[in-house]
């Protein structure tokens, strides 16, 4: 079976939440997911649900669960090149049906490594895995670089009325 590149980004929720869709339906065909996520920290629901698949889906964390904004710290970009350094190896090593690189766009636009960094895990691709990139502000060369694009867009969110993440739904 070949593989595809797929981005989610946009401003709108669902970039995670479709991750997390696709992983449950790979797991029920049997098939193999690692997801690297970038920036999050944390012992999500998402994360629980997941270790009940250990022998199909793995889950790596390379944030330190703050909110990065502006200049990142020599942390964060230390953490975020070790992320990618370890995408690298899993694209070598080539025995996952499926990688996820949560939040990796947003990696880009905060500055812990560059959108060529990304394309350049693109050509490591072995030619059966998916490879699944999510994050807003996804920049045009990935977008060129992709087989499936999807942006999430907010219409209206209940977040502007107050209402904060909600364990089982956002969390």
């Amino acid at each position: 079976m070949k593989g595809y590149v797929q981005i989610y980004t946009g401003n709108g929720k669902g970039k995670t939440t479709a991750c997390l869709g696709l992983t449950l339906r790979a797991v029920g065909a049997g098939l193999t997911v690692f997801i690297l996520q970038f920036l999050k920290k944390g012992d999500y629901s998402e994360i629980k649900a997941l270790s009940l698949f250990p022998d199909l889906v793995t889950v790596e964390q390379y944030g330190l669960g703050r909110f990065v904004k502006g200049s990142p710290s020599d942390d964060d970009k230390a953490a975020g090149k070790q992320g990618l350094a370890r995408a690298c190896e899993i694209m070598t090593a080539g025995n996952v049906d499926i990688l996820i690189l949560e939040e990796a766009c947003v990696a880009v636009a905060c500055g812990l490594f560059s959108e060529s960094d990304l394309l350049g895990l693109i050509d490591l691709k072995p030619d059966p895995m998916e490879l699944v990139i999510t994050g807003r502000g996804a920049g045009q060369a990935l977008i060129d670089r992709a087989d499936l694009v999807t942006e999430m867009k907010e219409i209206k969110h209940y977040y502007q009325n107050g209402v904060a993440a909600r364990v089982g739904i956002e969390k």
